[in-house]
């Protein structure tokens, strides 16, 4: 079986993550650091594939960390909450999510952001200029079903209880103890929508902020991996990273669009995979980090 998935954040590396990881083919001795968690597709991944001897997850919204806390120190207690507001919407779906999304803005309940993930359009979250969830429901569905959710958090659970450690601020403090032993995987708003108001995201990220962190990495010579910007069709999302910091960058097929599938489009998405290089320095593939396809794309 592949990695559990329980949160179903729109964006999530979930498929891509076998592509991503392939470039960790050396020992960690550390921790696999994931401090732009979201789904933390990532973290579950490696785990499955026992990449590291320990996990950091972490994120600057709370409820998403606390969420994460109770899957890995209570999937059943999540399961059966899950269950009791699967069940009660089915009388009137879309007024029951209304009041649940209510709810939520006013006690930050973790099992309540997972139903309104799991129940919203695309599985996108959105916020207002509050910092309210606003996202609307997805009338055409009734979101995860309630033994999938049951099914995943338990095997999320087996994989990470007592081998993880949930860490909730700023992407910095969650870096601050990683060392050269360990790894980290960043995920951070992209490029061309990180630089103005968003309503995809509860805190945006200042560019020259992630790039202070990039070179204090490098510095402690901390191996990283960093998703940050890519193609679709003919657009390109942001500029590459500044060539000081020294990094390889992979474009990596992350299949077609789910937005030009529903314009009877058929264009790709070529994410853009960034290695650190102390990551690069111990990578024992024998194979070339960029394959030949990609490469006219990016350089």
């Amino acid at each position: 079986m592949g990695a559990p998935h329980v949160i179903p954040y729109q964006g999530s590396k979930r498929k891509i993550a076998d592509d991503i990881l392939k470039y960790i083919d050396f020992d960690v001795p550390g921790k696999l650091y994931e401090p732009f968690a979201g789904s933390a597709a990532i973290t579950l991944s490696a785990a499955a594939k026992g990449k590291a001897n320990g996990y950091v997850i972490g994120d600057k919204y709370e409820p998403l960390v606390e969420l994460w806390k109770i899957i890995i120190e209570s999937p059943e207690d999540v399961a059966n909450r899950y269950e009791h507001l699967w069940m009660s919407q089915l009388s009137n779906p879309r007024e029951f999510f209304t009041q649940i999304r209510d709810q939520y803005n006013a006690d930050s309940d973790p099992v309540k952001f997972l139903y309104l993930v799991a129940r919203c359009v695309k599985n996108a979250i959105r916020f207002n200029s509050k910092g309210e969830f606003n996202q609307s429901p997805d009338n055409r569905r009734l979101g995860t079903k309630p033994e999938r959710v049951r099914r995943e958090a338990k095997r999320a659970s087996q994989l990470l209880k007592g081998r993880v450690e949930l860490r909730s601020g700023d992407f910095l403090d969650i870096l601050e103890c990683a060392t050269s032993d360990d790894i980290v995987y960043m995920d951070p708003p992209w490029q061309g929508t990180s630089n103005k108001k968003d309503p995809r995201y509860a805190y945006l990220l200042e560019l020259d902020r992630l790039i202070y962190g990039l070179e204090q990495l490098n510095k402690r010579n901390v191996p990283f991996m960093l998703s940050f910007d890519g193609t679709c069709g003919d657009r390109t999302y942001g500029n590459e990273l500044p060539t000081e910091l020294g990094l390889t960058k992979i474009g990596v097929h992350a299949g077609r669009s789910s937005q030009a599938t529903l314009l009877g489009r058929e264009d790709i998405t070529i994410e853009s995979l960034y290695l650190s290089p102390s990551l690069v320095e111990r990578c024992n593939s024998d194979k070339p980090l960029i394959s030949s396809e990609l490469q006219l794309q990016f350089f």
